[in-house]
């Protein structure tokens, strides 16, 4: 299938789930290999529900980011870290599925692993579209700092899309803005129920 959706252009990146319930290592780093051949960049879903080392895995192939992660140890921390892969925290899943083992948030935070937070839309495990409730689930389940809340849902979100073209304010760069009507940063990721956006530019319009 990998290589039918590179040629057609019909992917720009292969995601695998690593857990107990679903792939294992070695099928991962099968999937893996053909996506490297495929010149397909890798995202993976991995210590979830246990640790079988993903992170780690994740990052042996250079991947661009690893999702969940709420039982990455030390080590894949340290992994990540080396690799350049964005850890991203996914507040709503483990919300939905009453998860009690926190992600490693302090772990990244010594190890300087970029963390990026997403709302892992699906009707499974995180039927959660709203980025600003997720924001304020990451502050207020994971302890997130409000900096920290606003640069996993820009720039370092768009580091784990692989977009370096997007993602913060900077010569070069696409231009889609939110406008919004607030005193403080902090407001965006306190406040539940309430969106206060004023406007949208895109593209510079």
């Amino acid at each position: 299938m990998i290589p039918a959706l590179a040629s057609e252009k019909l992917a720009d990146a292969v995601d695998a789930f690593l857990e107990g319930i679903a792939f294992s290592p070695a099928q991962t780093a099968r999937v893996f290999a053909a996506a490297k051949a495929a010149a397909l960049p890798v995202k993976l879903h991995a210590d979830q529900l246990s640790n079988l080392h993903g992170a780690k895995l994740a990052a042996a192939h250079g991947a661009l980011s690893a999702d969940h992660l709420e039982y990455t140890d030390e080590d894949g921390a340290a992994a990540l870290a080396a690799a350049g892969t964005v850890a991203v925290l996914l507040p709503g899943a483990f919300y939905v599925l009453r998860e009690k083992q926190l992600p490693p948030v302090e772990a990244f935070r010594r190890h300087k692993v970029p963390i990026a937070i997403a709302t892992d839309s699906n009707p499974g495990t995180s039927p959660i579209t709203s980025l600003l409730l997720t924001m304020n689930m990451a502050a207020t389940l994971f302890r997130l700092t409000v900096d920290e809340c606003l640069a996993g849902a820009t720039r370092n979100a768009a580091r784990a899309l692989g977009r370096p073209d997007v993602g913060a304010l900077e010569a070069g760069k696409t231009c889609d803005l939110a406008i919004w009507d607030i005193e403080r940063p902090a407001e965006l990721i306190y406040r539940i129920g309430f969106n206060p956006l004023h406007a949208r530019v895109r593209s510079g319009r």
